[in-house]
């Protein structure tokens, strides 16, 4: 699979754009922001964008999407109980940051826990990931042995879950069931910060790994 990382935004989000090298076909994974920037590594990667897909809608990862989808042509697909954190995107970017955001057209598609989203050659396994958001997900390509995990699991972290709607619980809860119980060689590449493996945070991770240590309510 074709991947490339642009990180976007004043909040350093990532967004990855993705390809199939047989046939030309991409999707893109979280534009948050810098439109021009996102479609100018797709026009490089020569590929032709058949979704836009969502771990989640916080406005980090959802800022380029009317631009992204305006120039692509591409469906936006996100999970349905993230309906209320879209709606609300524009509100947070003036509370955190003072941006003027235009509201985020709705999603084309909803996105569900088991589906398979398929382009070309290559293939993605959603899983619903609730916690840090009520309807994150997160992208599984388990011919790569990788994982588009947005805000769910970091190198040595998780999500925050003191942001409307969020639960701690509820995201250890999703950790554990729909991440740990992957191979631990599987690589994660989360919406913020350095990549991690499955291996490593089972190990490491101070919220949720085997040695835990911070409590999470």
């Amino acid at each position: 699979m074709q991947k490339a990382l642009l990180t976007v935004g004043i909040l350093q989000e990532n967004c990855y754009v993705l390809g199939c090298p047989a046939t030309g076909k991409g999707v893109i994974i979280d534009p948050g922001d810098q439109a021009q920037e996102i479609l100018e590594a797709v026009a490089k990667m020569g590929i032709t964008v058949e979704r836009i897909l969502n771990t989640h809608a916080h406005f980090d990862h959802v800022l380029a999407v009317n631009a992204v989808r305006a120039a692509t042509g591409a469906p936006f697909h996100l999970h349905a109980a993230e309906l209320p954190v879209l709606e609300d995107a524009p509100t947070r970017a003036m509370m955190w940051l003072g941006l003027q955001a235009e509201p985020v057209d709705p999603p084309d598609a909803f996105l569900e826990h088991g589906q398979v989203i398929r382009f070309g050659q290559e293939a993605l396994e959603v899983r619903f990931t609730p916690g840090h958001s009520p309807g994150h997900v997160v992208f599984v390509d388990h011919k790569g042995r990788q994982v588009f995990g947005g805000d769910t699991l970091f190198r040595d972290s998780i999500g925050r879950f003191d942001l409307p709607l969020a639960d701690g619980p509820t995201l250890l809860r999703s950790i554990k069931e729909q991440l740990f119980t992957l191979p631990e060689d599987y690589v994660v590449y989360p919406g913020h910060g350095p990549e991690t493996t499955i291996g490593y945070e089972l190990e490491n991770n101070p919220f949720v790994g085997r040695h835990a240590t911070i409590r999470v309510y």
